[in-house]
């Protein structure tokens, strides 16, 4: 099998593995139990927490341990809401992870007012747009780091100095899909909230984590015992909470992202120069996407059509978020630039990571991708 499927979710490296597996056998103890068995578990939630701490560059009582990105989000603007009843005004983007779009989208027919940030053709918002949109009554701004399906990146730092600059409203950035691709240090900025998901960077489903600035008081969403300090009631999944620690410590190193940025460069040449009528989504700037995702369209093709050829030649990509896999329709970030309709329904993610080869992407975009292509226009005539 061939995987560039790596945005939807990584495998979970050895030594991740080999981290989470005594606390699912002999050391099962309840971190939250008085006698010494439990307080062994508790130092391992609380080494994991120091340990994605350091990966975003913060302190580790910022990190709160959740089941995943969605949660995450969904806690970020729910508990922002609830702490101020009095704010009915939220800022967010066209592009967002479902997690928040779709909150939003709730959440405006509820009564909240909903600014939407349009992006251009190359996927970047408007500043100034922003800047109109903000009031007093902005409760808060969420903007993703990193487009999923596109890899673009959104410039986190300056929209947090223009909305503490414009606002009192609090900042969440989604950086589920950023973390462990590029460096992060949320000490140096004005980001309030960050979420973060162990699936995205070699660690397990199922655990994931919310930044929240010293300082920020986030209410609850569930009821129940006093874990995680109090701000988050329920057992801590400690095999879980172990795994995201691990991954963490797995991916503080940076310097593989550099030979996955060639492979990535290697994909979108060998692509764009041998196959007719193909582009680029998202900006071509390097420096301003992540280094391992490309979203290329093939002009009068079907996107789920290639996705199946290839899975039948055991190549796994996607046409965009794995949230939207059963949805037929052309991609809401696509739609949000503006892609042609005949290209946007071709659109296929490709994205690398830390255990790709440049033989796998020849494999695919010199031998298997261009017959593929080739064959689907053909039929479509």
């Amino acid at each position: 099998m061939i995987y560039f499927d790596n945005n939807a979710t990584t495998c979970i490296a050895p030594e991740v593995f080999d981290a989470m597996h005594p606390y699912l056998t002999a050391s099962y103890g309840n971190p939250s139990s008085a006698y010494g068995f439990g307080s062994e578990i508790s130092r391992v939630v609380e080494e994991a927490r120091a340990s994605v701490a350091a990966l975003l560059g913060s302190s580790a009582d910022e990190i709160v341990f959740t089941s995943c990105g969605t949660e995450s989000d969904n806690w970020a603007i729910l508990g922002t809401l609830k702490a101020r009843p009095e704010k009915k005004h939220i800022i967010t983007t066209r592009v967002e992870h479902d997690a928040v779009r779709k909150l939003c989208e709730g959440l405006e027919k509820d009564g909240y007012r909903i600014t939407w940030l349009d992006v251009d053709e190359a996927g970047a918002i408007d500043l100034d747009q922003l800047r109109v949109g903000l009031s007093e009554q902005t409760a808060v701004v969420s903007v993703m780091l990193a487009n999923n399906e596109t890899g673009v990146l959104f410039p986190v730092d300056e929209i947090a100095g223009v909305v503490k600059e414009h606002s009192d409203a609090l900042f969440h950035v989604d950086g589920v899909n950023a973390v462990g691709k590029i460096p992060v240090d949320l000490a140096s900025t004005a980001i309030d909230l960050f979420s973060v998901s162990a699936h995205k960077f070699y660690g397990p489903k199922g655990v994931g984590a919310l930044y929240i600035r010293d300082g920020v008081e986030l209410p609850q969403l569930f009821t129940g015992g006093g874990q995680e300090r109090g701000r988050r009631p329920g057992t801590e999944a400690v095999h879980q909470i172990a795994g995201i620690g691990a991954a963490a410590e797995f991916v503080k190193d940076m310097s593989p992202m550099a030979k996955i940025r060639e492979l990535r460069e290697r994909l979108e040449s060998n692509i764009l120069n041998t196959i007719p009528n193909s582009r680029l989504n998202g900006t071509a700037d390097i420096s301003k996407r992540l280094p391992n995702a490309s979203n290329i369209s093939f002009e009068n093709t079907n996107g789920e059509m290639i996705v199946a050829k290839l899975d039948a030649d055991g190549v796994c990509v996607s046409t965009g978020s794995a949230c939207n896999a059963q949805d037929h329709t052309a991609s809401p970030v696509l739609q949000a630039m503006n892609v042609p309709y005949a290209y946007a329904m071709g659109a296929i993610r490709f994205s690398l990571g830390r255990f790709n080869t440049a033989a796998e992407v020849d494999q695919v975009t010199e031998i298997l991708l261009p017959e593929i292509v080739a064959g689907l226009r053909k039929l479509a005539g």
